[in-house]
């Protein structure tokens, strides 16, 4: 039984491997972008437009209500990020039923890659917000000891995010695989069925953790009021 797409190997030259992970993550990069190309390439502001076009409008609205009731009040700016990470990850999960297919997010080495993503873009869009000085300054708050310990949990934050995603995920792909050998088809049908609903929350649940994390980041600390002076 295999535990992840990197051991299905298409092609080999020394070192170098091209695995199933590689294969289908740029595979599905490559239908995502096709079709937010083909999708978009027809918008109009008309009453009557295309299922495509509402059903782009729904899911992009869904994903910057999400965003703002987090607590980014302008859910534009983080719109292209974290609405990339749920659709990637989603998309992920929804091909499962093609056969053949093997999800990139079944591979720790993938999970692990978003996790980074989300790492690198959190004091990006913090610094973007507070500035240099006021974010990093935020790492010995409220005494410089704090230092090593805010820095120790960016790191294991972002490990849990790859590890999480990859468990998930990598534990529905075994389920399905043990009852295909011990039980009758309707079995694992309605498992993948499950699979298919887990990785959706699993999308979510991801996308949700980033944008927590961003949130924290971007939040600027208002000033005290001034005590009145009595007189």
């Amino acid at each position: 039984m295999r535990l992840s797409p990197d051991e299905i190997i298409f092609w080999q030259s020394g070192f170098f491997k091209l695995n199933a992970t590689i294969v289908f993550t740029w595979a599905l990069m490559l239908v995502l972008a096709v079709g937010a190309k083909l999708i978009t390439c027809k918008l109009t502001t008309e009453h009557k437009r295309s299922r495509w076009q509402n059903l782009l409008e729904i899911v992009v609205t869904l994903i910057a209500k999400q965003i703002e009731e987090v607590g980014l009040a302008h859910p534009k700016k983080y719109l292209g990020f974290l609405g990339t990470l749920f659709l990637f990850v989603a998309a992920a999960s929804l091909c499962t039923v093609i056969p053949g297919y093997e999800p990139p997010t079944g591979s720790l080495s993938t999970t692990t890659a978003l996790a980074l993503c989300v790492m690198v873009a959190v004091p990006l869009f913090g610094i973007a917000e507070q500035g240099v000085g006021n974010y990093f300054k935020s790492y010995i708050q409220p005494t410089f000891i704090m230092l090593p310990f805010n820095v120790i949990s960016e790191i294991s934050r972002t490990l849990a995010l790859a590890v999480r995603l990859f468990g998930n995920m990598m534990s529905g792909a075994m389920i399905i695989g043990i009852l295909l050998t011990i039980t009758p088809f309707i079995f694992p049908i309605v498992m993948t069925a499950l699979g298919l609903l887990t990785g959706m929350v699993q999308a979510y649940i991801f996308f949700i953790l980033a944008t927590v994390y961003i949130a924290a980041a971007t939040r600027t600390r208002e000033p005290k009021p001034e005590h009145a002076l009595i007189t």
